[in-house]
């Protein structure tokens, strides 16, 4: 979600005669997102529940996190935290966005049938757009299983799991939590490298890549419950290099398709 700094630059621009075309160019934001605003007005978007202090889950403890079957819920919990966000549409509902990369079908299956599973009741749709595909699903129970959501982008806040969440994501189910991860902001690829003796070699690695600090730190724990070697390889990106990390990770992940 974009901060109200954002949100009230849309509107100035809106105000000085901008069309939701040029809105969108100038702040590199979304075209659909723009409409939804202009569409409404700067106090109704500011005032959105989900840019509001309260906790929105359920009173206590929401029944649902009992009920969703814990390796689909890894997975859905790694792409959420990679590609996903929670919007709120009004009247106490939400919707869970999840883009995934028309290129690999496959992956995008996987986190179709994961919502389906965790929210069984509730249908999910496709948003196609060029080069992606944008999964969504209503429910008002997301605030509750993903209370990672929140106001302004994921790197600009704190990241944590809930104890229950950690319990499924690190103890439980770790292969599924880091498929999820990687099949969101990961790739798997082959480095060829060129040695001062000139003898040319290659090697296959993982690499995940978050702008969140917090984000990358929990794949790194994820990996370590599961003995994999990593390394910081810059700012924004973890590398897993080592034959036997990569094998480990070929186990259960392996390339996209």
């Amino acid at each position: 979600m974009h901060g109200p700094e954002v949100v009230k630059q849309a509107f100035a621009l809106r105000r000085d005669g901008r069309t939701q075309d040029e809105i969108a160019a100038v702040l590199s934001i979304g075209q659909t997102t723009v409409g939804r605003w202009l569409r409404s007005d700067e106090h109704a978007v500011l005032q959105s529940p989900m840019r509001r202090p309260s906790d929105p889950r359920c009173p206590g403890r929401c029944p649902r996190r009992s009920e969703v079957p814990p390796a689909d819920y890894a997975y859905l919990l790694g792409q959420y935290l990679g590609d996903g966000t929670v919007v709120a549409t009004g009247r106490g509902v939400y919707r869970l966005f999840i883009t995934c990369c028309a290129t690999y079908p496959a992956v995008m299956t996987d986190c179709e049938n994961a919502i389906c599973r965790v929210m069984p009741s509730n249908s999910v749709g496709r948003r196609v757009r060029r080069g992606a595909v944008d999964l969504w699903c209503y429910s008002k129970h997301w605030p509750c299983l993903l209370p990672q959501c929140g106001p302004g982008k994921k790197h600009t806040r704190r990241i944590e799991l809930e104890p229950w969440q950690s319990a499924i994501a690190l103890n439980s189910h770790p292969e599924e939590f880091v498929r999820g991860l990687l099949h969101s902001d990961g790739c798997r690829s082959i480095n060829r490298v060129t040695a001062r003796t000139g003898r040319r070699y290659e090697y296959v690695r993982y690499q995940f890549s978050n702008r969140s600090g917090d984000i990358r730190a929990l794949f790194t724990q994820a990996c370590e419950r599961l003995a994999i070697e990593w390394r910081q390889m810059n700012g924004h990106t973890i590398s897993v290099a080592r034959r036997s990390s990569v094998t480990r990770l070929d186990a259960f992940v392996g390339p996209k398709s």
